[in-house]
């Protein structure tokens, strides 16, 4: 079905989004009929009113009016109770489905390529899985069951008032077209202004989630003074796409309040006149009827007006949100071979590799590892390094070639078997705000705190951890800001000791880390590398001198191999160019 992009409302949109209310059914039922009881109890007092006037007030017969009083205090009582039932359950009902909406998406992200996150801004998607979400909610809690009620209680209301008299029906059936005519240009022109403001929304939170966390670098290089004033710019922007929705919204409800206006005045003009000069065909209790009833089919209107304001933020909303769902930029998880154990060879066979079309970041690459054995890859930034390292957990798809490990490919392997048997500890250390514990179990129940000690005091982290206030249990805030970046490496190593890898994978760059830190980070190194299969991007000589087997790598291709003595011979080599220009200085101190 082809949608045409001015429609006012989605229809194919709202009935994806409708299959989320299928677990609750029962409620979303007992909602329907609470509408329809709303409905039909909204014209009750004014109906009342008009008999308790034209029965007892006008033929002055008291012994009556009591129990008018009395029905229309048992009407409003379970008009009440009905209200609070409705707003509760509808409110539910939208909390519950956005719920369910929200575990989809978050399982979908998941799942994604690295890649996609390369190419997404992380604001907009904290926007898709927090803000949108709530304006999702907001569908049900306050928009889509609101404007059923208030569409019923107008044809409801309008009944009513034609059946008690039809001649003052007329008359507000001649005003009603205008404000139905208003009411739609209002909806049209409010769905457009409010993806512009979801939209100046996404940009405003990705840019301040950037700026925040990227805010030493600002003030490292003065920035300050320009993002200000790009800040200025983008709010500007939110700012007017706002402004739209509020310069909409005051046309419309002052001219439904006029159109109001205009028609009780023209009904107490007619019924009135009809009264005074003693006609039939208007009673007194009908006048003050029609005077309560027009604004109760005025009303709804002007408030479906505002839902709907409510559900075309939602609907936007769950568009975006399906956007993300719909992205299908998942590692095909195809692997039957669910892998317990590898043995931890490993062979790269004409891999080629880039992260961009037709710009090729790995240029048919081979390279085999036997098990045991402790390779370094070495080579200038940009060389290629890391993405062996990305490709090998299989965060990246291959163009070509084949990777194995124990003789299988990788594809063959199940991603979770696959990723649980290959620890990757990475240069740039990410840390949860949480306590070290949690970050180095990742809340996996099956490693226990006694293990982790066990572990930190065989690779020398015990004593490390122990001095921080709370030990194990201390929390290093977001991003593991409390530590310093050498003791933050210090607990991906043994994050990655206590899962007892079969494959260790490491940057062990310690470029910014004090003395005492690069000591442990060494230790920590040689312990965990001991008797396991490992591929290390060297950033230091001992490590490369302990090394089975030495990688150089230049611009996406292997340009030698060999041991370090190996490598030192050959005459103008690239390793021994880089051994004299990089690391024969640390080797004299």
């Amino acid at each position: 079905m082809t949608k045409k992009k001015d429609n006012i409302f989605d229809f194919v949109l709202f009935k994806r989004l409708f299959q989320y209310i299928k677990p609750y059914k029962g409620v979303f039922s007992g909602l329907v009929i609470l509408v329809i009881l709303l409905a039909a109890f909204s014209a009750a007092t004014p109906y009342i009113t008009k008999y308790a006037i034209d029965n007892s007030i006008a033929v002055k017969a008291p012994e009556s009016f009591m129990f008018y009083v009395l029905l229309m205090f048992g009407v409003l009582i379970f008009q009440t109770v009905f209200q609070l039932a409705f707003i509760y359950y509808a409110a539910w009902l939208g909390q519950n489905l956005v719920m369910d909406v929200r575990v989809k998406l978050f399982n979908h992200l998941l799942r994604f390529k690295m890649k996609y996150y390369d190419n997404s801004s992380v604001g907009v998607l904290i926007t898709r899985a927090v803000t949108d979400m709530e304006r999702i909610a907001d569908i049900f809690g306050q928009g889509l069951f609101m404007i059923i009620r208030d569409l019923l209680t107008m044809v409801v209301v309008f009944a009513v008032m034609t059946y008690i008299n039809w001649r003052l029906s007329l008359i507000v059936l001649v005003m009603l077209p205008i404000l139905l005519y208003a009411t739609r240009l209002f909806q049209k022109y409010m769905k457009k202004a409010f993806e512009d403001v979801r939209n100046e929304v996404s940009n405003l939170n990705s840019f301040v989630q950037e700026r925040i966390t990227g805010m030493k670098i600002l003030q490292l290089f003065t920035r300050e003074a320009i993002e200000y004033q790009n800040f200025k710019e983008i709010n500007h922007r939110h700012k007017k796409a706002w402004l739209k929705t509020v310069w909409y919204n005051s046309i419309f409800f002052p001219l439904a309040d006029l159109v109001s206006s205009i028609c009780i005045g023209a009904v107490a003009w007619y019924g009135g006149l009809n009264i005074v000069l003693k006609g039939t065909e208007v009673s007194q209790g009908d006048l003050i009827a029609f005077i309560m009833f027009i604004p109760m089919l005025f009303r709804p209107l002007r408030q479906i007006a505002d839902k709907f304001n409510t559900l075309q933020m939602g609907m936007v909303a769950a568009n975006r949100v399906f956007k993300v769902i719909d992205t299908t930029s998942q590692i095909d998880d195809t692997g039957t071979h669910v892998a317990e154990h590898f043995k931890g060879d490993i062979s790269f066979d004409n891999v080629v590799f880039s992260y961009i079309e037709n710009e090729p970041v790995l240029k048919g690459i081979s390279f085999e590892v036997e098990a045991g054995e402790t390779i370094a890859i070495v080579g200038a930034t940009g060389a290629g390094k890391s993405t062996i390292i990305n490709l090998l957990n299989r965060f990246y798809e291959i163009q070509d070639g084949v990777i194995s490990v124990d003789g299988r490919n990788i594809k063959e392997v199940t991603l979770a078997s696959l990723r649980t048997q290959i620890a990757v500890v990475l240069q740039d250390v990410f840390l949860f705000a949480d306590t070290i514990i949690n970050n180095i179990t990742l809340n996996n129940p099956e490693i226990t705190e006694v293990q982790v000690k066990a572990a930190a005091k065989e690779i020398g982290v015990h004593e490390f951890i122990t001095s921080l206030p709370e030990g194990y249990h201390y929390n290093v805030k977001e991003r593991g800001s409390m530590l310093s970046s050498g003791q933050r490496q210090l607990i991906s190593f043994l994050r990655a000791y206590v899962t007892n890898p079969s494959i260790l994978v490491l940057d062990e760059a310690t470029s910014s880390v004090d003395s005492y830190s690069e000591q442990l980070i060494q230790n920590a190194t040689d312990k965990i590398t001991k008797g396991r299969t490992s591929i290390v991007i060297a950033h230091r000589l001992a490590t490369i001198k302990k090394a089975s087997k030495i990688l150089v790598m230049d611009a996406g291709e292997i340009v030698e191999q060999g041991t370090h003595d190996q490598l030192l011979q050959k005459e103008h080599g690239y390793y021994k160019n880089l051994y004299e220009v990089q690391f024969l200085k640390e080797e004299v101190i």
